[in-house]
């Protein structure tokens, strides 16, 4: 997805991001909770995180704290490959943002996207989540 290649791009940059992180829930952690205050966008996380599970087993394992972030996820790169942390990723903010797209639209998905990312390039076909 070009917003994971986005902010891999941006933390590569700067040299923060750790391999096992989720970068993109935890920056739309606070856009979300805004909205939706913080036990739904935990409730939001769950699910998705349920969904994805589905899909890539070892996501079953994550946790989710009280406050929507993921712990742990460092121990986890010692034990699943670089290339399924990757899919995790995928396959989690996909999940995610296809239910902010049926609970909310994909109008203010794209709008809560652009205000965690103000700098990410707008596209003709950013509304086009399939």
């Amino acid at each position: 997805m070009r917003l994971i290649a986005y902010e891999a791009k941006e933390n590569k940059s700067s040299g923060t991001q750790p391999a096992a992180t989720f970068p993109v829930p935890e920056k739309l952690q606070p856009h979300l909770a805004t909205l939706m205050g913080t036990f739904g966008f935990r409730s939001l996380l769950s699910r998705a995180l349920a969904l994805a599970s589905a899909e890539v087993p070892w996501l079953g394992t994550v946790e989710i704290k009280a406050n929507g972030s993921l712990p742990g996820l460092e121990e986890l790169a010692a034990k699943v490959a670089p290339a399924d942390i990757i899919e995790g990723r995928i396959v989690l903010l996909t999940q995610l943002l296809g239910l902010l797209v049926a609970f909310i639209g994909a109008n203010l998905t794209l709008h809560l996207v652009h205000e965690a990312w103000p700098n990410l390039p707008r596209r003709k076909n950013d509304l086009n989540f399939n």
